[in-house]
C-alpha cells in the first residue's frame, strides 16, 4: 500500500485508497479525449474543468501510463466529447487499453478535424498550448478554438466509483452495470 506525507502539523501520513475514496466524493463529468491521425485516436478522462475565459482555456489531467496520450498529442487538435447520460457504453469503451475504440462509434470532425462523438452533451474543439507535471497524471491546457452545446442533452456523471446520471426532475439515480 501507498502512502503519502501529508506535510500536516499532524504528521499523518495518508495511504492511497483513502486518498482515491475522499476524492470519490467529488462527483464529475466523464469526457473523451478524441484526435485524428492516421486513424483516430481516443480516451475516458474525468479529470478536466474550465482554467479560462479570458483566453478560452480548459485543462484535462492523462495518466502518465496511458497508452492512448502519446498519440492523441501529437494531433496537437484535441476533441472534448463531454458524454451524455446515456454514453456509458462509450465511456467504457474508450476506457479500455488496446481495444478498437471507434468500433460502432459514429463521429464527424471538428472544424480542425478532431473526431466529435454523435450524441455528446456538449463538445469542444482545442489546440494543445502546454503540458504541466502532475505527479502520476499530465496536465493538459487546451485553447479553445470551438464550442456547440446540446443543452437537452444531460451529462453521465461520475461519483464515488458509479456512474450516475442525472434526471428531469433532479433526482440522481445510480446507474446498474
Amino acid at each position: 500500500m501507498t502512502t503519502y506525507d501529508s506535510g500536516g502539523p499532524f504528521g499523518t501520513s495518508i495511504d492511497a485508497k483513502t486518498l482515491r475514496n475522499t476524492l470519490g466524493s467529488f462527483g464529475s463529468g466523464v469526457i473523451v479525449v478524441t484526435a485524428a491521425g492516421a486513424e483516430p485516436h481516443g480516451m475516458t478522462c474525468q479529470s478536466f474543468a474550465s482554467l479560462s475565459l479570458e483566453p478560452p482555456l480548459v485543462m484535462f489531467a492523462p495518466s502518465r501510463n496511458s497508452q492512448s496520450w502519446p498519440r492523441i498529442r501529437e494531433s496537437g487538435t484535441l476533441g472534448i466529447n463531454i458524454l451524455a447520460s446515456d454514453q456509458q457504453w462509450i465511456s467504457d469503451q474508450f476506457a479500455r487499453s488496446g481495444t478498437e475504440k471507434f468500433t460502432g462509434i459514429r463521429w464527424k470532425p471538428s472544424p480542425l478535424g478532431a473526431p466529435i462523438l454523435d450524441g455528446v452533451t456538449a463538445w469542444l474543439e482545442c489546440t494543445i498550448v502546454d503540458e504541466l507535471d502532475g505527479g502520476d497524471h499530465t496536465i493538459v491546457i487546451g485553447r479553445v478554438n470551438s464550442v456547440k452545446s446540446h443543452t437537452q442533452r444531460a451529462p453521465l456523471l461520475f461519483h464515488r466509483g458509479q456512474y450516475l446520471r442525472t434526471e428531469r426532475d433532479a433526482e440522481l439515480r445510480v446507474i446498474v452495470p
